[in-house]
């Protein structure tokens, strides 16, 4: 959810960035585009295919997912260079680190999570288990990188709620950057 904001935000500033310039707006070039695929297709298929999901085993969720971060991650670092791919790069990195400490998922504390979903529920869901599709539910002192996990939590104010690590601030950061400002590259080094 917060990429899809990223990318909402970031194209119409592109849009009105470029017409300001009076140019035509250019989408980013990515080297190893493909990567994304890669890394994105089985997160789809077990995440949000129901039967692939039952069949597919937490521990083996955990190795894909994590795999998948990987793949990001190496996507992230080989266009480095490119307009916010470096914010990318350290939200990929972070949220990769905690996730593979985790068992290949993103912890969240039964706090956080207790925003998220009524008390009736949670309850019924033990420490150490999945929670939702892609986080494991921890206390914060049996979670490595406590400080990386789902803890942020958007306004009560808004009306759809959700769960969200610093590595996904600086990976919504980069997306923003890159689909605002494709052309602006890093200045290379005297």
């Amino acid at each position: 959810m917060i990429l899809l904001s990223a990318i909402l935000l970031g194209l119409p500033v592109g849009l009105v960035a470029a017409r300001a310039q009076q140019r035509a707006y250019q989408p980013p070039t990515l080297a190893h585009i493909w990567l994304i695929f890669v890394a994105v297709l089985p997160q789809l298929a077990i995440l949000y295919l129901p039967e692939v999901r039952r069949q597919t085993s937490d521990e083996m969720t955990g190795i894909l997912l994590t795999v998948s971060n990987a793949l990001l991650v190496t996507f992230a670092w080989l266009n480095r260079k490119q307009s916010g791919l470096s914010l990318m790069l350290v939200g990929a990195a972070l949220n990769f680190t905690v996730m593979a400490a985790n068992r290949g998922f993103m912890p969240i504390s039964p706090q956080t999570a207790g925003r998220l979903v009524p008390q009736s529920i949670l309850q019924d869901i033990a420490t150490g288990t999945r929670f939702g599709l892609k986080d494991i539910l921890l206390q914060p002192e049996h979670t490595r990188f406590e400080w990386l996990a789902d803890r942020f939590l958007p306004p009560v104010w808004l009306p759809y709620q959700f769960a969200f690590s610093l590595g996904d601030v600086f990976l919504a950061l980069g997306v923003f950057w890159l689909f605002a400002f494709p052309h602006f590259e890093r200045r290379k080094p005297l």
